[in-house]
């Protein structure tokens, strides 16, 4: 399989390549292994070396043999080091257990090449951890290929690999997304298992999915993985035909609602970004969709003052957890400034501070779920802005303290948060682009358990509003 034969193909052709005998898995996982050696050294988007032969997985799955990579952080598979993006952990802790998603993944017969890169702990909306460096977006390398799931973007949008693990706590499956250009599905809370090391990971916002090129890929993934393993605190109805048969058979009309004010955080909103926007609610229009400019009432302030204290207390569980198995002391030494800062404040918070921000969250969900009775859909964009120049969001600024760092990130990614809190899917498209040819996401968020809604007007929009022709300079 030649280099550009590789490139050009998602992860459904590629499996369907392998399936037919057309190649073997083994030449597909070359062609991807040169790739990754020729793009990373660039992107740094890799920790540690890849590996020389993929992890085990099913032959007989739905996506047999397709190259993959799963990121440094929650999921885990047996053996394999990893680092959380943090010094604190050092050379990296091997697990002895796959979690229950990384069991699917195999099963469903992705080969796993190597571990991508996360900013410390996972709180950033860029990638740039100083344990290992910053990882570069493919579409301009002095850019942000956005976080926490920015080194999974950065080698699905070099078409190192069609597909990679990404997971999503306040929109770190779709800022990488929109910052790359890629498909960034983050599921309804449940429809993916955070077992067995969590019931509820961060409160509940914390999801695990992948990043792709393609809608086709993410409905296909989302079919082979999705569903409640033994312990696991939902269980989601299944969709009533596979998510695949959605991106063929396109969208009932809906009633989509635009939004392209912030639902949290301060930061303003690029035009580039609200164009993008209004250009896509002027294609669903246009398919006979009905759109009007409307959106939820929240309370931000109230939004963002619950959202850090969900953060933050969090980040000092796992600060302090992995400090007492490791005989660690934290410390600047081993952690970044605003890790630091923020582990200290979520130390601080009271039980009655988690129950108050329940609250709030319990009104947030409410409030989505009424307004969704009269609107399927809210589209928005997916960032305040296209992308952020690498250091902008700067991990290891001791000038910031907790609630500084919290406005800081959301005050570029002031859209992505409330499907984290209320559970509902959500889905950032590469539907824009800049004068300078960087990508622009926009984001659809359908109501809690609908991703086959989401998932066929995602399909009708990549036809109205291609974006497969959009490549690298490069490619």
């Amino acid at each position: 399989m030649e280099a550009h034969e590789y490139a050009d193909l998602d992860a459904t052709a590629l499996a369907a390549l392998v399936r037919d005998g057309q190649v073997s898995a083994e030449e597909v996982q070359k062609a991807a292994t040169a790739a990754l050696d020729a793009v990373n050294p660039q992107l740094n988007a890799l920790v540690g070396e890849r590996f020389v032969a993929p992890l085990e997985y099913a032959a007989d799955g739905p996506f047999a043999g397709v190259p993959f990579a799963i990121k440094d952080l929650i999921l885990h598979a047996t053996g394999v080091a990893q680092t959380a993006g943090s010094r604190m952990l050092g050379a990296g802790v091997a697990m002895p257990a796959d979690t229950h998603l990384m069991a699917r993944f195999r099963r469903a017969g992705l080969a796993t090449l190597g571990v991508t890169a996360t900013p410390e702990l996972g709180f950033n909306a860029t990638t740039e951890p100083v344990a290992t460096g910053p990882v570069r977006n493919p579409w301009d390398t002095t850019r942000s290929p956005g976080g926490s799931s920015g080194g999974s973007a950065a080698l699905v949008a070099a078409r190192a690999l069609p597909v990679a693990h990404a997971s999503d706590g306040g929109g770190s499956i779709r800022i990488p997304s929109a910052a790359c250009g890629l498909v960034g599905l983050k599921p309804s809370q449940g429809r993916t298992s955070p077992g067995p090391d969590y019931a509820d990971p961060l409160l509940g916002m914390g999801i695990e999915f992948v990043v792709t090129r393609t809608v086709r890929d993410c409905a296909g993934l989302l079919d082979a993985v999705h569903g409640a393993e033994p312990g696991d605190r939902y269980l989601l109805p299944d969709p009533g035909r596979p998510y695949l048969d959605e991106v063929g058979a396109g969208s009932r009309r809906l009633r989509v609602a635009v939004q392209t004010t912030p639902f949290s955080g301060s930061g303003a909103v690029d035009a580039r970004c609200v164009e993008a926007t209004e250009a896509a609610a002027r294609a669903l229009e246009g398919l006979g969709h009905a759109v009007d400019v409307a959106g939820p009432s929240l309370d931000a302030d109230a939004f963002d003052a619950a959202n850090l204290v969900a953060w933050t207390s969090f980040l000092a569980d796992g600060v302090d957890g992995l400090a007492a198995a490791l005989g660690v002391t934290p410390g600047p030494d081993v952690l970044e400034a605003a890790t630091l800062a923020c582990a200290e404040y979520g130390r601080g918070l009271r039980a009655s501070d988690l129950y108050a921000a329940d609250r709030v969250f319990n009104a947030t969900r409410r409030a989505v779920a009424e307004f969704h009775e009269g609107y399927d859909v809210v589209l928005t964009p997916t960032m305040n802005v296209p992308n952020t120049p690498l250091g902008y969001l700067d991990q290891n600024d001791a000038s910031r303290d907790a609630r500084g760092w919290y406005d800081h990130i959301f005050s570029t990614a002031g859209f992505t948060a409330l499907s984290n809190v209320t559970g509902n899917p959500a889905i950032s498209l590469p539907l824009g682009r800049t004068e300078e040819g960087w990508p622009v996401g926009v984001q659809v968020m359908a109501p809690y358990g609908d991703e086959s809604t989401l998932l066929a007007l995602a399909a009708d929009l990549e036809r109205a509003m291609p974006w497969a022709g959009h490549r690298l300079p490069t490619s």
